[in-house]
């Protein structure tokens, strides 16, 4: 009874994901013409600067205190080990199948990456509401269980929007550079012998161009070998500070993403008993910025979805991503990861690093048996790269992640119980 209780409910966040991939697909047709490639970029990039950062803001600032991050101080190793394992296993998989390089990048962070979203929280106070749960009181349950949501939901934002967005962007920035090296590698089809004025000057000038040509060659010939010897000049010279700058800059650029900075900020907001008390409630003097935020943020989910099936038009039909990569990825975020996850649990719970709170280790486990984060879409569609495919693998991972979490969910419960 269990089991089909939890089918049900698993199926549902499943089942309105693909549903509104289908209205999204619908509206980019030529019939609809609503999502074209231009406005789903468009709509993409209003995700990425204002949906998604109010989305991590609001849910910090409004659940997370500073005794929870005390206090659950394992769940964001936990986060970090899943996305790891799934990172290395992912790469493992890359190096196995070999796909396009474009593709690198989407395959790994699609084994990394978990839908740390709304689809836990379902999931948890699911599991509170049923008969016979290992995690008592009703009414204790649902509310420590919207807290655990609510804390995972702002940590996996942070990881993904500094991890997976930079497996991302350097996957896009890798294959756009080979792209372009292949480019410049086409040399010029020019046939000497064609045209008439060629061949009739041909004999004639036949000295005169291979003298050219030499004079040519030696001078490229010099001029090569002295940008060589001062570009090795230039890196000897270059002070150690120059070299430790470039890495720094990198990195503050990643933090100084719009979800980035949000995470933060929300972190801080949410720690700060005063500042807290400014926007969050009904008495709070700036309580209208954070149901600002809060609308704003509700908006993304259904946004990115849109955008996936509308990519997923084009993807049925020029996606190249192989079925064997697809199953890859089902395997490594459906079978693999989670026996991971329960021994990575059951370890740290022997260690004395987790609190005697079975709903708390059923949350530690859950993060191993996700689908993919839908924000991968979002990241593939602002870097130009995979669009397509990512809408493919998006579909098979989530007509999968029904069984597979009602499967995983069951056996936690046994498990914990």
């Amino acid at each position: 009874m269990v089991f089909w209780s939890l089918l049900a409910v698993a199926s549902m966040p499943v089942l309105q994901v693909l549903i509104i991939c289908v209205m999204g697909a619908f509206m980019a047709t030529g019939r609809c013409n609503l999502l074209p490639a231009d406005t789903r970029k468009a709509l993409n990039k209003i995700v990425f600067i204002a949906f998604t950062l109010s989305l991590i803001f609001a849910s910090l600032t409004k659940t997370v205190t500073l005794q929870d991050i005390i206090s659950w101080w394992f769940m964001p190793i936990n986060i970090g080990i899943s996305f790891l394992v799934g990172g290395v296993l992912g790469w493992m998989l890359v190096k196995v199948l070999k796909p396009m390089a474009h593709l690198e990048g989407l395959i790994i962070a699609a084994c990394s990456t978990g839908n740390l979203g709304n689809l836990p929280l379902i999931i948890i106070l699911a599991v509170c509401d049923e008969d016979g749960s290992p995690f008592g009181d009703w009414n204790a349950c649902r509310s420590a269980g919207l807290s655990y949501a609510s804390f995972l939901m702002a940590l996996g934002g942070f990881y993904i929007w500094t991890y997976t967005y930079q497996l991302i962007r350097t996957s896009s920035t890798k294959f756009k550079a080979l792209q372009a090296a292949k480019e410049a590698s086409k040399a010029p089809n020019i046939d000497p012998d064609a045209g008439s004025a060629t061949r009739l000057l041909k004999e004639k000038d036949g000295e005169q161009q291979t003298a050219i040509s030499v004079q040519w060659t030696k001078a490229s010939e010099h001029s090569e070998t002295q940008a060589i010897s001062r570009g090795d000049s230039d890196y000897s010279n270059t002070s150690l500070w120059n070299k430790v700058r470039e890495p720094l800059l990198h990195v503050l650029e990643e933090l100084m993403s719009p979800p980035t900075l949000a995470a933060i900020v929300g972190f801080i907001v949410g720690a700060i008993t005063f500042l807290k008390n400014l926007i969050i409630g009904e008495n709070a003097p700036l309580h209208v910025i954070q149901d600002t935020i809060q609308l704003l943020g509700d908006g993304t989910i259904p946004c990115i979805t849109l955008i996936l099936g509308g990519n997923l038009t084009q993807g049925l039909r020029s996606s190249r991503i192989r079925p064997w990569a697809i199953a890859g990825v089902i395997c490594v975020r459906y079978v693999i990861l989670p026996v991971i996850g329960i021994g990575v649990v059951k370890a740290a719970s022997k260690l004395g690093f987790l609190a005697s709170d079975p709903l708390y280790r059923y949350v530690l486990m859950v993060q191993f048996t996700l689908p993919p984060a839908m924000n991968i879409g979002t990241m593939t569609q602002l870097f130009d790269v995979g669009q397509e495919e990512c809408s493919v693998l998006f579909l098979w991972t989530y007509l999968f992640a029904a069984i597979a979490l009602t499967i995983w969910s069951t056996g936690f419960m046994w498990i914990l119980s």
